[in-house]
């Protein structure tokens, strides 16, 4: 029970327990195509903190799973139920038995509309999480949940508390949809702004489809000469914490202040060559290749031996080139020159040799402008959903 059981009742308010006003759905089919069932959904089909369900299998492909959904019922991942999986049904299919199915006993007691939002709550989880058993994949089980306590408005009440709530569900999934129609925009602008000759895509010369009045320069002809294209430290030995942060392939997509590793001193003291400053630009060089990033401002450190440090000199712009390398032209061009049987490699003297097609600074300035405005809008709206699932979260732990 949690420590809001303990408090006092609101008015018309109810302590229930999940099993009464709950029941786990034992519908099932034996076979699931004959019966004309054509979706399932497993564990890895729902998503954390995600209502809807946007991805399934298809029975005709083969699937073992029984335990059958109707649209309105609610999805809840037993296993790892740490993981917060979550989902109301939009259509029939049928699940893995790591899913349980769950609807409400009577729609006067606890609206069905609820039910979702109710799973969702951070005592429920807690709850789930306390009573699952096992080591490597603990799962909890209906009679444990069933014990969960919580407080039950009035149905006037809920139809209120759940209006609201679906309210903020809605203005979420607007929130994505602008946001993923933001990415498209961003990525035709890229391809635009870069690549506006795509006619020759398909010729042996990727960079063709760059345009025909830009300048090609080698990467070693755009980099500072006193700042030498370079891999970084080849054995970054255990966690220091006291060492110097040190950036490697996983840190390029997230924010470089984060859980970075850090090398001791005496390890990196030998690698000054590849200590990193605000705007160098970071490109993986072994087994993922050509994952970029730009060092933001007062970030210091180094790199480790999957990445290379590129120093950009007066010709180029750190903020276009990480736009150029992380293109999908550009990256085309850059695969023609990996090697390796085990795992991928690019050199650091073939990385020298890439060429490299630009504009004039100016130019160059004026498309970062855009497409940099372009992704900020892509936060901005990351943000807001964000901050939308936030206020409906507080909201639960207030009144459920």
């Amino acid at each position: 029970m949690s420590d809001k059981n303990n408090k006092a009742l609101k008015p018309g308010w109810s302590r229930a327990k999940f099993g009464d006003v709950v029941r786990l759905s034992k519908a099932r089919s034996q076979d699931p195509l004959a019966d004309g069932i054509e979706r399932y959904v497993g564990l890895e089909h729902l998503e954390p903190g995600d209502l809807r369900i946007r991805t399934w299998g298809s029975v005709a492909d083969g699937v073992t799973f029984t335990s059958v959904f109707q649209p309105g019922q609610v999805l809840f991942g037993k296993r790892r139920a740490y993981l917060r999986k979550v989902a109301v049904a939009d259509f029939s299919g049928v699940c893995s038995g790591d899913i349980y199915v769950l609807e409400t006993k009577d729609s006067q007691v606890l609206l069905p509309e609820l039910l979702p939002f109710i799973c969702q709550t951070d005592a429920f989880f807690e709850h789930a999480v306390g009573t699952s058993a096992g080591s490597l994949s603990p799962r909890t089980n209906w009679a444990s949940l069933a014990d969960f306590e919580f407080h039950l408005p009035p149905i006037s009440e809920q139809t209120t508390i759940a209006a609201f709530l679906l309210q903020t569900v809605e203005c979420s999934e607007r929130l994505r949809q602008a946001k993923l129609a933001t990415n498209d925009l961003f990525e035709r602008l890229i391809l635009d702004l870069l690549a506006p000759r795509r006619e020759h895509y398909h010729e042996h010369d990727p960079l063709k489809v760059f345009p025909a009045d830009w300048t090609i320069s080698t990467m070693e002809q755009l980099c500072r000469s006193d700042a030498p294209i370079c891999y970084g430290i080849v054995q970054v030995g255990d966690y220091d914490p006291t060492g110097i942060p040190t950036v490697q392939i996983k840190d390029l997509s997230r924010d470089f202040f984060g859980s970075l590793h850090r090398t001791s001193k005496d390890i990196e003291s030998a690698y000054v060559r590849s200590r990193v400053e605000h705007g160098d630009v970071l490109i993986s060089v072994k087994a993922i290749i050509g994952e970029v990033a730009c060092v933001p401002p007062s970030f210091t450190g180094n790199i480790s031996r999957d990445l290379a440090r590129l120093r950009p000199g007066p010709s180029i712009d750190s903020g276009f080139l990480v736009m150029l390398l992380r293109s999908a032209p550009y990256r085309r061009y850059i695969q023609k020159y990996v090697v390796g049987s085990t795992r991928d490699e690019l050199s650091i003297g073939t990385l020298k040799k890439l060429k490299v097609p630009h504009p004039s600074i100016e130019k160059q300035r004026e498309i970062v402008e855009v497409l940099e405005t372009t992704s900020a809008k892509a936060a901005q709206l990351e943000q807001r959903r964000d901050y939308t699932q936030k206020l409906a979260s507080a909201f639960l732990r207030e009144v459920v």
